[in-house]
């Protein structure tokens, strides 16, 4: 099962306090057993909410406003993406976590959906979309791709130029989305 724990602000974390050496280190050697066994997915500290934006839908309105927010305890100032065996699994990990705040600090520990959870309301082109996003994301950073279905329809056979992807043998193709951002 995959949680997204969720470290919330407070009034230290949302004044730009930075955490101590120590801490740091204590956090770092934690990181790395979470690593080491396996349920480190991702994770990341967030600036204040002073240096962010919100953005509130009504219909088709949209109304951004800047930080910071409040209240503090409300918001979030860092987060980790773990798979774990269960809510329990995961509550032991964080029994062990350093506390990542100076003070007073409140971690939130939640499950994410799975495609599974949406039971048969999902189409099937929606749960292959899904497949190749998972996909997707199984390459490391500095390789970080977007698989795209061929089309179905017979083609030329193109070479291989510098900016074109790769071609792949299981029908999809790999991107360089750098690559069409910059259109180079």
């Amino acid at each position: 099962m995959r949680v997204m724990v969720l470290v919330k602000a407070t009034v230290d974390s949302e004044a730009g306090t930075m955490p101590s050496v120590e801490l740091m280190e204590a956090m770092g050697r934690y990181n790395q057993e979470l690593a080491a066994s396996g349920v480190l997915l991702g994770g990341e500290g967030l600036k204040p909410s002073s240096q962010g934006k919100r953005v509130a839908f009504h219909g088709p309105e949209r109304t951004v406003s800047d930080g910071p927010f409040l209240p503090p305890r409300e918001l979030v100032a860092g987060f980790w993406l773990w798979e774990v065996k269960d809510m329990a699994d995961a509550v032991e990990w964080i029994r062990r976590c350093p506390n990542p705040m100076l003070g007073l600090s409140e971690i939130e520990i939640r499950p994410l959906y799975e495609m599974e959870d949406f039971g048969d309301n999902v189409p099937q082109e929606l749960c292959e979309q899904e497949e190749i996003l998972r996909r997707a994301r199984a390459f490391p950073k500095s390789r970080i791709a977007v698989f795209r279905p061929k089309p179905s329809f017979p083609r030329k056979r193109e070479s291989r130029r510098p900016d074109s992807g790769f071609r792949r043998n299981d029908g999809l193709t790999l991107e360089r989305p750098w690559r069409r951002a910059t259109g180079g």
